[in-house]
């Protein structure tokens, strides 16, 4: 599903920068990330990787992944692709990952999995920066739950422990796993995530309600192998590839404000617009203030003042509260009044 922006969708976006700015900025803003609109499935759906259920006929493809830096990096080796749907019992999604060279090796659950080709889902449905589930599983369908109350970036530590309530997950193999003497096709990877899991990540209404849009990315981790006796072997030395479905700009999943967007329509086929989040011109500034106060803190072991932050002329008015445990920024769009704090946690009034 490529992602629209419809007259309505143009003019909201339009409202949202004209609301924050009208001069020279000093820092342009980053491209809005990419939206995919979830449709409400037809009745139940089998979860086994297979993706033949006709349910899946109205949900489009989104566009091939690319690299996690974006147009800085060359384009993906192998094609990915990803879809999803919704219904009572949760969140559905579904990915093709096609692949000449099928391997894993990962039999134990909550194994770093990403050490072994992977597809990964991140879902922040609040939108806050905190509190945010991350799914990874491999070819062998074994599978890494962790849950994250803050980005790595911040000081977060990873729940591994945490287990997301009633997932379901498969895959199917499209050739031979594990055999490196022919030629394979792909897998399929088909998630159920559950309501009842994901209400441990927000307040906000779930189900999800209509036109609702929560902050959500996919990953897919590619490795450089040689075959030694009949056998694939990691190419000793070199980095793994990050494939996404919206680019992050830096190697760095765990950056929630990157990640793109999903919205919810109780409509159960297409076509639906993609509304872009009015409020991200506000969001993107607020980042890029989070960012330079960030640095500034690295540099001289506290945080800056307004007078000693680079942010001149012809970037929105921030208004700047020095706290005991960092700081409290605002930025007034419109009706509302954004906020990020030194931990990156990210509010809206």
């Amino acid at each position: 599903m490529r992602t629209c922006f419809f007259p309505l969708a143009s003019v909201l976006l339009a409202a949202g920068l004209a609301t924050l700015a009208g001069q020279e900025k000093k820092a342009p803003l980053a491209p809005h990330p990419k939206g995919y609109v979830c449709l409400r499935s037809q009745g139940k759906l089998l979860i086994d990787g297979k993706l033949d259920d006709p349910a899946w006929e109205n949900a489009p493809w989104s566009e091939p992944f690319t690299d996690i830096e974006g147009d800085k990096k060359p384009a993906p080796l192998q094609r990915t692709r990803m879809k999803m749907l919704w219904n009572d019992e949760g969140l559905i999604i579904a990915a093709q990952l096609d692949e000449a060279h099928l391997w894993a090796t990962l039999t134990q659950h909550d194994s770093v999995i990403f050490h072994d080709p992977d597809f990964e889902v991140f879902l922040d449905p609040d939108g806050d920066n905190f509190l945010y589930g991350e799914l990874e599983l491999n070819a062998l369908n074994t599978t890494w739950d962790l849950l994250l109350p803050k980005p790595y970036k911040d000081g977060g530590r990873a729940l591994n422990g945490w287990e997301i309530i009633g997932l379901k997950t498969a895959v199917h193999i499209q050739g031979t796993l594990n055999q490196a003497s022919d030629k394979d096709q792909g897998w399929s990877v088909e998630i159920l995530w559950p309501w009842e899991g994901i209400k441990e990540l927000t307040p906000k209404p779930v189900p999800p309600m209509d036109g609702d849009q929560w902050r959500i990315n996919f990953s897919r981790v590619e490795w450089d192998t040689v075959i030694k006796n009949g056998k694939y072997e990691k190419v000793k030395g070199k980095p793994e590839y990050n494939w996404v479905w919206s680019p992050q700009g830096v190697i760095d999943m765990h950056r929630p404000e990157k990640w793109g967007y999903v919205q919810f329509s109780q409509k159960t086929a297409g076509p639906v617009p993609f509304l872009p989040d009015p409020g991200w011109p506000a969001r993107e500034y607020l980042h890029q203030f989070y960012y330079q106060q960030k640095e500034y803190g690295k540099k001289q072991g506290k945080f800056a003042s307004m007078k000693e932050l680079d942010w001149g002329p012809g970037l929105p008015l921030v208004n700047l509260q020095l706290t005991p445990r960092g700081y409290e920024a605002t930025l007034k769009s419109g009706e509302n009044t954004w906020g990020i704090n030194a931990e990156s946690y990210f509010w809206k009034k």
